[in-house]
């Protein structure tokens, strides 16, 4: 099983921090610092709350002017930057939360910090109430950083403002309209990092979630641009290709009036229990008198803990066919609860979806 997050708030993490504290924050006091993180609650705290803990604990610690403290905030990101202390730096992010919790008030420092700040760890959630605060002042900063020479900043331009990040505060303004951020994502359709090409694509994802519309009409201007593009144009809508939706379909040439059937659709097992996994097959095939691309998906509709349904779309294969063609899959699909997915008994319902259409359907019963 994968360690939890908040196990990387380790002992040899804290030792690894205590030593850079002192050095850059001269006499820092190492001991009392780490007796005020190790409360006896910390056992019981989660991901955010041992982060917030950090940040708190180390405020106790720097000036009570915020410009001062903050200068050695960076100091301490630079440093780790520079000596390669952690090869996984997820735990700092106690650093961009420091700006974040008491840096509002100082708003020139606090962007020059988390510009600072972000190639180190992303400063993605810190920016965001600022985002709500100060709109117009942040999106211009925002706008100058989608032209920065570092891609960690470039990237921040656009994961900072996407309406819906994960696991961050949401922004209703760009969620009601997006409009403003566009010009962003429309300075990065063609930045040379990957990194950056990516978080564009899940900003636009975002957006099609609310306004499909626009993402539809961005897919128009920008597709064919280069391969690059069109990578982020396919990430971006898969939202709308797994709704089904028929121009998305479209523009990414998968024709929804296909002419296809799918067969021999069978369960391993129809009686399986929550944390055990089972298998599936069925064939495709091609009815249509020529080649075409075929987009498959299979769609398992959960039942929830209030008897309610919860529908979620896998993707198997985007495969061209020839005319008449039949091709045969198999699948494993696991019934074990994760954090983000609890199952419960009852009947549930597998489908296979040929170019955003159902075409095969079966029952099956998940037992405790």
């Amino acid at each position: 099983m994968a360690q939890p997050l908040k196990d990387l708030y380790s002992p040899l993490f804290f030792e690894r921090l205590c030593k850079v504290l002192e050095t850059c924050i001269p006499a820092f006091p190492k001991r009392e610092f780490v007796h005020k993180v190790f409360t006896p609650d910390w056992a019981d705290l989660e991901l955010k709350q041992r982060t917030r803990r950090v940040t708190e604990c180390l405020h106790c610690f720097l000036p009570n002017d915020f410009c001062e403290a903050v200068v050695q905030v960076v100091k301490i990101a630079k440093y780790y930057q520079t000596n390669k202390v952690e090869a996984y730096t997820f735990p700092l992010i106690f650093l961009p939360e420091y700006v974040e919790l008491y840096g509002q008030n100082h708003f020139t420092e606090s962007m020059h910090a988390l510009e600072d700040i972000t190639p180190l760890i992303s400063a993605e959630f810190a920016i965001r109430p600022f985002i709500v605060r100060y709109p117009q002042k942040t999106l211009a900063q925002i706008k100058k950083w989608a032209k920065h020479e570092n891609h960690h900043v470039r990237r921040l331009a656009s994961e900072g403002c996407r309406p819906r990040l994960p696991w961050a505060m949401a922004l209703p303004k760009f969620i009601e309209d997006p409009t403003p951020i566009l010009p962003v994502l429309e300075a990065l359709k063609k930045d040379n990092s990957e990194y950056v090409r990516k978080s564009v694509a899940n900003n636009l994802n975002d957006i099609s979630k609310d306004h499909p519309d626009i993402v539809l009409q961005i897919v128009k201007r920008w597709k064919g641009l280069s391969a690059e593009t069109d990578w982020i144009l396919k990430h971006a809508s898969r939202t709308l290709l797994k709704r089904g939706e028929a121009n998305a379909l479209a523009l990414h040439g998968f024709d929804p009036n296909v002419k296809s059937a799918v067969s021999q659709l069978s369960l391993e097992n129809k009686n399986i229990k929550i944390g055990e996994s089972t298998t599936f097959n069925f064939s495709v095939t091609n009815r249509q008198r020529k080649e075409v691309k075929l987009r498959i998906e299979y769609a398992i509709t959960y039942l929830t803990s209030t008897s309610k349904s919860s529908r979620k779309v896998f993707q198997v294969s985007e495969t061209s066919f020839a005319s008449g063609q039949q091709i045969q899959f198999k699948r494993k699909q696991r019934f074990t609860d994760f954090t983000t997915r609890k199952h419960f008994p009852g009947k549930h319902k597998l489908e296979i979806i040929v170019n955003g259409k159902i075409k095969s359907s079966l029952l099956f019963t998940l037992m405790r």
